[in-house]
């Protein structure tokens, strides 16, 4: 419950929805005393509250598998390791100390994410950039083996019961709070052993070589 307490969002739908329900009741008691047009207009006030707690409510579960971003900061690290001709190994470490290893074809290592950014307007209730990985793959550098040689994909984002891009797409209702959303990828030789760390910041995914493995700096 103390969870649920320091989310702006939820306390803001819970606000909300109890303003309606109050609504509701005046408009009952309207409706006992024969006053129609007091009936209707608590009545409208009632379902309005409820919309905007509903929305509330749904823009907090769907942010839930974004992590917030004020800087600069390490996704994860991954180690690359050779298995055979355009074929490797991708050994994952997250912040979180959670572990994930996936099997490659191609010449290449990709990561995409997704990249929330909130107008000032939304951080007042707590919605600030945020970012959830997408997917690793392999990545070919010649296109005609891009095209036709096998193809490996792994999700690294977790389910979820709703999304955010989705909303963000079906109702214009977001659209003053939500500044920007964009896809975000990057990529890297995956021909020989390497560490790298994959970071993200507001200007999207890049891969900076981690250290005691090689020369630092931006790839």
């Amino acid at each position: 419950m103390t969870e649920w307490l320091a989310d702006p969002l939820l306390v803001f739908a819970i606000a909300f929805a109890a303003v309606g329900l109050g609504f509701f009741g005046l408009g009952s008691a309207a409706l006992r005393r024969r006053r129609p047009f007091r009936f209707a207009s608590h009545l409208l006030l009632a379902l309005l509250m409820l919309a905007l707690g509903g929305l509330f409510a749904t823009v907090s579960v769907s942010t839930q598998g974004y992590r917030a971003l004020v800087r600069e900061e390490v996704a994860f690290v991954v180690t690359t390791r050779p298995t055979g001709p355009q074929r490797f190994d991708a050994a994952f470490r997250f912040p979180d100390g959670r572990e994930a290893s996936y099997a490659l074809a191609g010449d290449e290592f990709y990561v995409d994410a997704h990249i929330l950014k909130w107008k000032p307007a939304a951080n007042l209730v707590g919605l600030h950039t945020g970012y959830e990985l997408g997917r690793v793959a392999g990545r070919y550098l010649d296109l005609a083996d891009e095209r036709g040689a096998a193809r490996t994909v792994f999700e690294l984002s977790r389910e979820r019961p709703v999304s955010l891009f989705k909303l963000r797409r079906r109702f214009d209702l977001l659209a003053p709070l939500l500044d920007a959303e964009y896809g975000s990828a990057t990529f890297v030789p995956a021909g020989e052993p390497a560490r790298y760390e994959v970071r993200v910041s507001t200007t999207g995914l890049m891969v900076r070589r981690a250290p005691g493995n090689g020369p630092p700096g931006a790839i």
